[in-house]
């Protein structure tokens, strides 16, 4: 077995110490011994330090469980570059027209279930959405997703939405809502559950009881990306992240129901593109087994 090189170099300069001195009055002089003690305890100390496991130098983080400190997601963590400007509605359909197929991008706001480039619109102003400039582009959402427990482990999910033009769009998923880009999901989980199931609570989006009526499952945070076409807006493919928790909300009837949705941008200055948007006027809801939902 070799010698180490550490090693090697300490017994080189063992081997040069100061020949071994005569005996005096029967007795060895030990007047080097000290030198030498001191030589031994630095090679111990070389060979301790440099076989110490890497990692007990290493740093672990440790991540709260609290809902209210975990689940904070910084604006700039969920927007990876500057947002493209479009003045209008009319310039943002001029952008798209050559990057999607002619067909698909005819059919929006036209087959039943789709919305129209005024929506887009006033999600890219908003900086609810943000698109990639490809072709096609890629519209990039993040969502949160609000899985709300019932009696006997049931959990809630919207069937259907009845939207301003008169048509049905089916959903079969919990509830859902886009973010803002300076919220975190907590406040979103209180905002989403305000306009979508606020005329059934009789409370408001600027109430604070919501604190009380809306608790979070504490370790329920999940997050996952989906990439998929769109079906609010044909030919346009989009990628969702998804920030989904459990939540126990108070005040909701054991069997099925229906609430009304306000005007979702109330903003004067996007008002008037607002009313040209297809917007929800009702959510459709159920309760179904765990099994019934992913």
């Amino acid at each position: 077995m070799g010698i180490p090189a550490v090693a090697r170099s300490f017994i080189v300069v063992i081997d040069m110490s100061p020949p071994h001195l005569p005996i005096i009055n029967g007795h060895d002089n030990l007047s080097f011994l000290p030198d030498l003690f001191l030589t031994a305890l630095s090679v111990c100390f070389l060979f301790s330090s440099s076989t110490r496991p890497f990692l007990s130098r290493t740093n672990f983080i440790s991540f709260s469980l609290c809902p209210r400190r975990f689940l904070k997601i910084p604006t700039m963590s969920r927007r990876g570059s500057p947002q493209r400007h479009f003045a209008n509605p009319q310039s943002l359909s001029e952008w798209l027209k050559p990057r999607l197929p002619s067909d698909s991008f005819a059919s929006w706001g036209v087959r039943p279930g789709t919305k129209n480039v005024h929506n887009l619109w006033l999600e890219l102003s908003e900086g609810e959405t943000s698109l990639a400039d490809s072709a096609p582009p890629v519209r990039t959402v993040h969502v949160v997703v609000v899985r709300v427990i019932g009696k006997d482990d049931q959990f809630l999910i919207e069937s259907h939405q009845e939207l301003s033009d008169g048509s049905v769009r089916k959903r079969g998923r919990p509830l859902s809502e886009k973010m803002k880009p300076v919220e975190d999901v907590e406040s979103a989980v209180i905002r989403a559950v305000s306009e979508e199931l606020g005329s059934l609570l009789n409370v408001s989006v600027n109430n604070s009881v919501h604190s009380d009526i809306v608790k979070i499952v504490p370790g329920s945070y999940r997050k996952k990306v989906e990439e998929r076409n769109s079906l609010s807006y044909p030919g346009l493919p989009a990628c969702y992240i998804l920030h989904s928790v459990d939540a126990w909300v108070e005040g909701l009837p054991d069997g099925d129901f229906c609430t009304e949705e306000d005007k979702e941008y109330r903003n004067s200055e996007t008002l008037g593109v607002a009313n040209e948007a297809v917007s929800v006027k009702r959510h459709f809801w159920k309760w179904v087994s765990s099994e019934s939902i992913e």
